[in-house]
């Protein structure tokens, strides 16, 4: 049977952000996100390939933050509770340390009220590119600076800049900058496809 994801479970007020973090530690083994009106959106795992590219994107802007100290990388298993509510989990993102830094204790351990300075999120097969451009605009209006969508499947890269900006490259062989808030770091994703 095939359903289409991600899948919106109608939920509204009905649990607490605390409640909604039990809920996802109670199920572990699925993946869940939760929209600002407090409904729950079921994930699909991505399949090997994509799995695999994530890891080797991960990898590389880990070994940028190994080298340069100036946050924190955290992989798409990692959910954020945004500013507009929202908890969201990117493929890839980023914190500044001054903001890591400031989060209080109790939060490093639940879904911390903090929104990632720069996010990338890679198009999975079942991934819907209008569902993603949605989140990608999120992220941007809830406070990160840099987003890039990767997507193997029209070969397109949409990059999303703090002004609102989006622009998009026609091709994934291309150098990405991390510009100010990654100085230094820079990313060709047809170089990771293997």
């Amino acid at each position: 049977m095939d359903m289409p994801m991600p899948v919106t479970m109608k939920m509204g007020d009905l649990m607490s952000e605390k409640e909604f973090f039990q809920f996802c530690q109670m199920n572990d083994t699925l993946e869940f996100e939760r929209d600002s009106q407090g409904n729950i959106i079921l994930m699909s795992p991505t399949g090997l390939f994509t799995g695999g590219f994530n890891s080797r994107v991960t990898t590389e802007l880990g070994i940028w933050n190994k080298e340069n100290q100036l946050g924190e990388v955290f992989d798409s298993s990692t959910g954020f509770t945004l500013p507009n509510g929202a908890v969201r989990s990117p493929d890839v993102s980023f914190v500044l340390s001054e903001k890591w830094d400031a989060l209080p204790e109790d939060e490093l351990e639940t879904f911390g009220h903090v929104c990632p300075d720069f996010v990338i999120e890679i198009r999975s097969k079942s991934d819907g590119l209008s569902y993603l451009q949605d989140k990608m605009k999120e992220y941007i209006a809830n406070g990160t600076q840099l987003g890039w969508l990767i997507d193997r499947f029209d070969n397109k890269i949409h990059i999303y800049s703090a002004d609102q900006s989006i622009f998009i490259h026609d091709s994934l062989n291309v150098m990405l900058s991390g510009e100010e808030i990654l100085p230094g770091f820079s990313l060709n994703p047809a170089a990771l496809l293997k």
